[in-house]
């Protein structure tokens, strides 16, 4: 009985520490993420930014989605939009390879500029603290719930808030996403149509 009580606050000491641990990350900005070369960082590197995150894969039949990504980034970037990719293998083993192939297929085959992170879970028991955050219910009443499939958006405010989300369907080249961007921006100069 004695190893029984001690096991079970073993347990309860565990479960308060985690639990501790993800509601203190209350901010992107605490969150940390590891470049696609490898490098640790902080979200805060892009503080005051506007972000549109999205969950990537090389075999999806949504992966010409990166040439729009481009695109919008390159429309975009001089006014404060970032697009930031996360490869993710959670669906049907459409991202399969390495960190550094992911890199070269991205770069040879739609030529990105926009940042690229290490591959990571986004749903799951190993879901990364990024995506957790992102589809936090509690935190995002609006724009939470798990990632359905690969290429979902999450739009993200330069005051780091999510303030909209697209799923897979919606490319990044239709007029939802452009206009969605174009208002976030940290110097909106677009007139409203």
């Amino acid at each position: 009985m004695n190893k029984v009580n001690t096991y079970i606050c073993a347990v309860l000491i565990m479960t308060t520490v985690a639990c501790s641990e993800r509601s203190s990350m209350t901010s992107l900005y605490d969150i940390s993420v590891q470049t696609i070369q490898g490098e640790s960082i902080l979200l805060s590197e892009y503080r005051g930014k506007t972000l549109l995150i999205v969950n990537t894969a090389s075999r999806c039949g949504f992966t010409g989605q990166y040439e729009g990504l481009q695109t919008l980034y390159e429309t975009y970037q001089d006014q404060g939009l970032v697009v930031l990719a996360f490869p993710s293998n959670n669906f049907m083993g459409q991202e399969p390879g390495s960190n550094e192939s992911i890199a070269t297929f991205c770069e040879t085959r739609f030529q990105t500029s926009f940042p690229l992170f290490a591959k990571v879970d986004v749903k799951g028991k190993n879901q990364h603290p990024l995506y957790a955050w992102l589809t936090s219910e509690e935190n995002h009443p609006s724009f939470g719930g798990r990632v359905s499939w690969n290429f979902n958006k999450f739009l993200i405010s330069p005051e780091g808030k999510v303030i909209n989300r697209f799923g897979s369907r919606i490319a990044p080249n239709q007029k939802q996403v452009i206009a969605a961007v174009e208002q976030a921006l940290p110097n909106q100069i677009f007139e409203q149509e």
